[in-house]
């Protein structure tokens, strides 16, 4: 499975979000709570995937999404539906958007492996 960096604003969201994807076989190499730190994490742990919540203190998940998409395979999550999204995950060059009430290994799984066709 893929390495995974966790980004989001809420430590409780992460926490969980970390249990229930190491727990379905991700490697969750690190954490980080603004977009700031996004940027610096993806630089020095090189992870494959990136789940980035679309809302951030400092910045727009979609800004971060944009410059470090490049680097890793960027998933944008957020408790926002896909239908208050839109367009908007794919032209950041993000993978894809999971809504945070539809996550899990296999649903990050699934998106990964459609967005790599």
């Amino acid at each position: 499975m893929s390495s995974l960096l966790i980004v989001d604003d809420h430590a409780g969201f992460r926490s969980w979000a970390r249990e229930v994807l190491e727990h379905e076989g991700f490697t969750v190499v690190g954490e980080a709570e603004d977009g700031a730190g996004a940027e610096a994490a993806v630089r020095e742990l090189r992870p494959d995937v990136v789940l980035l919540d679309v809302r951030l203190p400092d910045m727009s998940g979609y800004d971060v999404a944009r410059r470090v998409g490049h680097l890793a395979a960027v998933v944008l999550i957020s408790s926002l539906g896909a239908a208050d999204v839109g367009t908007l995950p794919t032209s950041t060059g993000a993978r894809g958007f999971l809504p945070k009430s539809d996550l899990s290994g296999p649903a990050l799984q699934r998106l990964l492996d459609e967005a790599a066709r």
